[in-house]
């Protein structure tokens, strides 16, 4: 018997109860023919996933009814990393008890995104909830959902917004809740690009898996378990592909990757970087195929994708298919609303959008970057939880009639596979200084670029680095020295050139 019908009589006993003693620890619930909400009250799964939950911190004019209006001085939309930093900083600058909600169609409170294709996948000792809530990814406190409800936040989870309306600052769910608000953040990131977008034929077979959330993940899992020891095929040569190929490697899977492009994350990695990792790839047992493009999938009798069809007639065997070819920011709700820019909402440094009280932040906004000069919309969980702080800094500064200095985003990014792991820093323009280690099977595998425009470096790259190396070269990559000058760079941040840069 399912579990819910087949304690239905105890759950809504000590639902009963729960509620009884919420309104006793609040207090009065009816004042001047006005509801005063409960704290949020939740019944949890194993995982940390929310089943069921009792109304939440809002201020409705009225009494509760399907379709009152809630109303809250802030709303963030999106259940995010870029969500749950932005919280976190409102605490931190200061916020009323019911000032502000965080609206997510997820089951679970914010968390830190990265873990899903890393140490969520894996067979020994996997991550689980509550273990990677924001925000231990920046070394900070986790954010359980006691956290939530002890600061006043309304937590409001499992809920899709399905309508906006920024002229009259209303939010409506699909159940059709009404959520009203004073200021808007906008951060409800991105997601993959389905292959139907493509035209692929057969992509209605089950186990063809993305990865977004954490339900997205736990579908993998399950699959990985199922299938084990099976063949799995990646689509797609981005980090997210090669991080998923390498957890599936460890769960003993057969995996192979196929890519149309010359070389793995063509917009990041130089021929001579991709080469390391595709041998690497190769000592580890995963064959790559890459100059050649999806065409199709079969399925077995159960509907279970069986192969994998490429365009150069090659035919491959599969338990699970994982794809990576895109992602796309979810910006649909907003469309002719707002200004929007590649692809992305456009906001000025301050991450403000062009409607008044409206803000984007992370992988949504289009922004100036002012190290460059240019506007760019960046797809990366540093991003996003540093302007998320950022544009609470911002809104709390502008209440107050302070100035504060405009968003200063340097671009860093960072992948763990096996028992590697690189950062990079800065851009890719230019001409790249290559210096390697090429041998797979050893130990010492410390390696990076320069990326090196109008004689000044520019960008930085390291595979292998300690904490202090990969600090070096984020500085560098800001400085921007000379090529001349490299060396002077490096002995006034205190660290020696010799073994790192040559």
């Amino acid at each position: 018997m399912d579990r819910w019908t087949e304690s239905g009589v105890d759950h809504a006993r000590k639902s009963a109860e729960q509620a009884v003693k919420a309104i006793k620890a609040i207090g009065d619930v009816w004042r001047n023919g006005s509801y005063i909400p409960l704290q949020v009250r939740s019944i949890l799964d194993q995982k940390g996933k929310v089943e069921g939950t009792f109304l939440q911190n809002g201020t409705p004019k009225k009494a509760r009814r399907a379709d009152a209006d809630y109303e809250y001085k802030y709303v963030i939309l999106g259940g995010g990393v870029a969500a749950g930093y932005a919280a976190r900083e409102f605490v931190k600058q200061g916020v009323k008890r019911r000032e502000l909600a965080v609206i997510s169609k997820e089951a679970v409170a914010p968390y830190e995104r990265p873990t899903l294709s890393k140490e969520y996948l894996l067979p020994k000792k996997p991550a689980t909830l509550p273990d990677f809530y924001v925000c231990v990814g920046s070394g900070g406190e986790r954010l359980l959902l006691d956290w939530y409800t002890e600061k006043g936040i309304e937590l409001i989870l499992s809920t899709e917004i399905i309508q906006v309306d920024l002229a009259s600052k209303a939010l409506v769910s699909a159940s059709g809740q009404v959520f009203r608000y004073k200021t808007l953040i906008i951060a409800t990131g991105s997601t993959p690009v389905r292959l139907t977008d493509f035209g692929v034929q057969g992509t209605d077979a089950k186990n063809i898996f993305y990865l977004r959330e954490i339900d997205d993940a736990d579908k993998l899992v399950e699959a990985i378990e199922e299938k084990k020891n099976g063949k799995a095929v990646i689509i797609g040569g981005g980090y997210i592909a090669l991080e998923v190929s390498a957890a599936l490697r460890i769960n003993n899977f057969d995996v192979t990757m196929v890519y149309p492009e010359p070389w793995c994350m063509p917009q990041l990695f130089i021929a001579g970087i991709a080469a390391f990792y595709e041998g690497y790839y190769a000592y580890k047992g995963i064959r790559i195929v890459k100059g050649t493009d999806l065409v199709g999938f079969t399925a077995d009798s159960n509907g279970s994708v069986k192969e994998v069809k490429l365009k150069d007639g090659r035919v491959l065997e599969a338990d699970i298919v994982f794809v990576d070819i895109e992602t796309r920011p979810l910006t649909s709700l907003f469309t002719g609303q707002v200004e929007e820019e590649r692809g992305g909402i456009k906001t000025d440094a301050f991450f403000r959008t062009s409607v008044p009280d409206v803000y984007a932040v992370g992988d949504v906004a289009t922004f100036p970057v002012k190290l460059y000069n240019e506007m760019r919309r960046v797809e990366y969980v540093d991003h996003a939880y540093k302007s998320a702080e950022h544009v609470v800094k911002v809104i709390k500064a502008n209440e107050k009639g302070k100035a504060i200095d405009e968003y200063d985003y340097f671009p860093y990014f960072y992948s763990r596979v096996f028992d590697l792991s690189w950062h990079f820093y800065g851009e890719t323009v230019g001409e790249t200084v290559l210096f390697r280690n090429w041998n797979p099977a050893c130990s010492l595998r410390k390696f990076g670029t320069y990326w090196i425009k109008e004689g000044k470096i520019v960008g930085a790259f390291l595979e292998s680095g300690t904490l202090e190396e990969n600090k070096t070269i984020a500085e560098v990559a800001r400085l921007q020295p000379t090529v001349d000058n490299l060396d002077v760079i490096i002995k006034e941040l205190g660290h020696s050139s010799k073994a790192i840069y040559r």
